[in-house]
């Protein structure tokens, strides 16, 4: 298949993990682009990936909000 630079991002789970982590919405997407394609190098199961990387990406900034206080 083709390789795609940028994920279709989910609005949805952007906007989500914006709220919880109270960060804003470009910064989240950015993220998740980022991690997106790092985990699709390697990637056999696609249907899991949008699941894994939200959580990444949540899990990043609520380490980060942590760090910054």
């Amino acid at each position: 298949g083709v390789h795609m630079a940028t994920p279709n991002v989910d609005s949805d789970i952007v906007k989500e993990i914006a709220a919880k982590t109270n960060t804003p919405v470009e910064t989240v997407s950015r993220m998740y682009e980022e991690t997106w394609a790092e985990y699709s190098e390697g990637a056999r199961i696609m249907d899991y990936l949008s699941v894994l990387v939200a959580r990444r990406v949540r899990d990043n900034l609520l380490r980060w909000k942590q760090e910054m206080h």
